[in-house]
């Protein structure tokens, strides 16, 4: 018998959702660029046996996914091993499920058979109200638990028998957070604008008067009302006009002391993930999706670098240099496989465009807008302190 075929008789034994929770990490390393022999087979096996008995994609039964349901506007696909401000991964999804189900036998077990009766029945809001009743009994227990350093290293040793993500137990306290504040959260979702095109002064100040509601209500679910907000912006590194506008100047350590400074850790976020998602799609030899993402990136970091004074003497600059880097040796190992006088589209200066005139003139003509404004607000309070 072959080994893979070893293998899937015994991954047979086990049980649905601990199949489900080994695709999810297979998943996951895949995605971090680990390589396993006879993975994709495995994995393939997998997906085909879930889409067979109509599971869907992300394999969480239905009393879990309304469990889940007020994170689904924090939610990010993939497996990032980094703490993601704001968000949290949905390959977190399963291996929690799996410890509240083992940790709260009873009351999972109460509020699965309670889902299944109701979901017969045709009653969404009494499902509704039977799932927050159980995320209300899940948060008090969550506080109990990470309460002291032992129960909190206790539940870290539980979690890691689902998965060897780093970021699961973060993932934990973070659902912890959005669940408390879920009812407050939902009503911040759903005052935001459908899309945001332009991230405009009048824009940035109706979103901030709904972010200071949101602070004042729960000020640790204020990264996740953020990632709301950058998921509705075209140009999601935007986010940062909230710190920058907010700062006495465009200097690093001034953004740094604003309320909103963690907007700049969210967009190297953003190129982080998007380092990730570079490594899948050069892997699997996807060039054009590589070059849409490497472009993405390369607008990323020349905005921060832009719109932030001495941001290399930072710890931010310092973050996005090594990113920077990183990707850097991504593109130079996939180019050297092409011989020079071939080229290689990832290999064009013209993707990053920095150094074209237009965008030279559109960041001369940002400066300027900023030193006028700078140059008003100052007359302002010379004429307020006569």
């Amino acid at each position: 018998m072959k080994q893979t075929e070893r293998i899937w008789d015994f991954l047979q034994r086990l049980s649905p959702l601990t199949r489900s929770c080994l695709l999810a990490e297979l998943e996951r390393l895949e995605h971090c660029g680990v390589e396993i022999s006879g993975s994709s087979d495995i994995q393939a096996k997998l997906r085909a046996e879930f889409r067979k008995d109509g599971s869907s994609q992300s394999r969480i039964s239905d009393p879990a996914r309304l469990f889940f349901a007020p994170l689904e506007p924090v939610l990010v696909d993939g497996a990032p091993e980094h703490d993601n401000a704001g968000r949290i991964p949905r390959g977190s999804l399963l291996p929690i499920w799996e410890w509240i189900i083992r940790d709260l036998p009873t009351m999972a077990r109460d509020y699965v058979d309670e889902v299944g009766k109701l979901a017969t029945s045709d009653k969404p809001k009494e499902l509704r109200k039977a799932a927050a009743t159980f995320q209300t009994k899940v948060v008090k227990y969550l506080e109990n638990a990470l309460a002291s350093p032992d129960s909190a290293e206790q539940t870290r040793a539980k979690l890691a028998t689902y998965t060897a993500a780093q970021s699961a137990y973060r993932d934990l306290t973070k659902m912890m957070i959005v669940l408390r504040a879920r009812e407050t959260l939902t009503k911040f979702d759903a005052a935001l604008p459908v899309k945001i095109d332009n991230f405009d002064e009048a824009i940035q100040g109706k979103v901030g008067t709904l972010l200071n509601g949101l602070k004042k209500e729960h000020a640790d679910a204020l990264p996740f009302g953020l990632a709301m907000v950058a998921r509705r912006l075209k140009t999601p590194w935007q986010l940062i006009f909230l710190a920058t506008r907010a700062a006495a100047s465009k200097k690093a350590a001034d953004i740094a002391t604003t309320p909103y400074a963690i907007t700049v850790s969210m967009a190297l976020d953003q190129i982080e993930d998007a380092r990730s998602t570079l490594r899948m799609a050069l892997r699997r030899n996807r060039v054009l999706v590589a070059r849409e993402i490497l472009v993405a990136i390369y607008e990323a970091e020349y905005a921060l670098q832009t719109r932030i004074n001495e941001l290399d003497d930072s710890d931010w600059g310092r973050r996005l240099r090594h990113l920077m880097d990183s990707i850097a040796a991504l593109i130079e190992s996939e180019v050297s496989r092409f011989p020079p006088e071939v080229g290689h589209v990832l290999g064009s200066r013209s993707l990053r465009g920095g150094g074209s005139l237009m965008r030279r003139l559109g960041h001369l003509a940002w400066r300027g807008r900023d030193a006028v404004s700078h140059s008003v607000n100052s007359c302002l309070k010379l004429i307020g302190q006569s």
